[in-house]
């Protein structure tokens, strides 16, 4: 995510998967709507019984191996959504578990009305903690075992931008809908000082959307579009090793598209917003990236205008808040697409290291533009929370300062051997959650110099 300163693996698992989960429509209060709803007919298969046993551990995990397929049902002028989600979670962690920790901001910033949860067809005492759904399994779930979990609720969509709402909003025409899926995480505090990204969430090998709407929509998501009904107003996405699914829908959204390699770069823009600028500038950034980086394994990569507020990353898909100014598209538009390999392709802990996809996102997209400036901010460490930062310098000291650093690594190993080192650092942390240790690590493996006390250990304290 772009914040300006002042300015605007498929587990070896040996059950049988047989038997369907019921999946009979259920309302929140807040969503319900006088039209009439189509049933969600989408189900998830289970284990033919479940492999839940008696006892207590008192551990979640985030090592899980998720397969997720929802119902969204979105109610465009009653500002609501109502979900279905099934997970069917395969234990890849290694040890037992005894609840799941699953990420939605819709319990901070939707209102959320959580319905009824269920494991293995058996209902449980869900809870919500900060933007955490905490569901208990009733047991333990033992190492390589699977478990199925549906998660229904309600929730509404803001009506304005300010704080975090931007985030989950319909305003300016548009509707955002972020991290709204219930996702395999941990307990992460949501508020912060600033607008860092409070987050980390494992890829998921599989992904099915079902969304209906209460009026045809354009929708812009994570996922591929499978299939559109008739009336327009039921499509089906699916997308695979991907850590979210973002959901973005206006009336009058407009497509444009280049082919970029062996990726289509598709922009969603409405009527009088820069369409031709986003994508020149998310396409030839993207160009970039591919070449340095690593190829890119998605067929689309979508470039989507939002609500507003600020820049953010999705897998697959980046947000160009409506109302960005023309003098800072191209940046904004370059630091969100080095996203897609860096959160997307290669994850992190948002909120313990930005330094991992915020800096190193922050340095690429000032390198291709030729932007390098200096901080407006002391030097500062960068081994700090998201929460550890004030608002004025958590993007001078982790962006700027961050990708001067970076750049500064870059100087003394020269350019080929740094960009190998970041290329090859990507390619063997594709679609898992790295550190910022094994980046510094495979930067400073990659020269002769010293890289780690002369240049790291200083601004890194507590990794040196």
């Amino acid at each position: 995510m772009v914040v300006m300163p002042s300015r605007s693996r498929k587990p070896a698992v040996g059950l049988i998967v047989a038997a369907v989960l019921a999946a009979a429509l259920w309302t929140a209060p807040q969503a319900r709507a006088a039209t009439t709803v189509e049933p969600q007919t989408a189900a998830s298969t289970a284990p033919a019984a479940s492999a839940i046993v008696p006892g207590t551990v008192n551990r979640s995990s985030l090592s899980l191996d998720a397969i997720y397929e929802a119902y969204l049902r979105i109610e465009w002028g009653a500002r609501t959504i109502r979900v279905d989600s099934t997970a069917t979670i395969y234990n890849t962690s290694g040890g037992p578990i005894d609840r799941l920790e699953l990420n939605t901001i819709a319990a901070r910033l939707g209102s959320m009305k959580l319905g009824p949860v269920t494991v293995d067809g058996v209902a449980v005492p869900a809870s919500i903690s900060d933007q955490t759904i905490v569901v208990p399994l009733g047991g333990i779930l033992p190492a390589g075992a699977a478990t199925v979990v549906r998660v229904r609720y309600g929730a509404s969509v803001n009506s304005s931008l300010t704080g975090s709402n931007w985030m989950f909003t319909r305003t300016n025409g548009v509707l955002d809908l972020y991290r709204w899926l219930p996702w395999v995480s941990r307990a992460i505090k949501f508020d912060r000082p600033n607008h860092g990204d409070p987050f980390e969430t494992p890829v998921s090998r599989a992904v099915k959307v079902r969304i209906g709407t209460s009026i045809p929509l354009v929708l812009a998501t994570t996922g591929d579009r499978q299939s559109i009904s008739a009336d327009r107003k039921t499509q089906v996405f699916v997308a695979s090793n991907v850590r979210d699914f973002t959901v973005t829908a206006a009336t009058d959204y407009r497509t444009s598209e280049r082919v970029v390699g062996s990726t289509i770069v598709r922009v969603y823009y409405r009527p009088g917003a820069p369409g031709a600028a986003m994508l020149d500038a998310a396409a030839d950034a993207f160009d970039a990236y591919r070449r340095r980086l690593g190829a890119y394994p998605y067929r689309t990569f979508k470039v989507v205008q939002s609500a507003g507020g600020y820049g953010m990353e999705s897998p697959r898909l980046i947000w160009i808040p409506t109302g960005v100014a023309s003098s800072n598209l191209r940046y904004l538009a370059a630091h969100e697409t080095a996203h897609q390999w860096f959160y997307g392709l290669v994850g992190d802990d948002q909120a313990t290291e930005p330094f991992t996809d915020e800096a190193v996102a922050d340095f690429v997209a000032r390198n291709i533009l030729g932007l390098k400036r200096a901080s407006r901010c002391s030097t500062g460490r960068l081994d700090l929370r998201i929460y550890d930062y004030t608002a004025t310098c958590y993007y001078e000291r982790i962006y700027i300062q961050g990708g001067n650093l970076l750049d500064a690594a870059r100087v003394k190993m020269g350019s080929t051997a740094f960009w190998a080192a970041l290329k090859g650092w990507v390619a063997a942390n594709r679609y898992r959650i790295a550190t910022t240790q094994s980046l510094l690590e495979a930067l400073d493996a990659a020269t002769p110099i010293d890289l780690g006390s002369t240049l790291f250990a200083p601004r890194f304290p507590r990794l040196y």
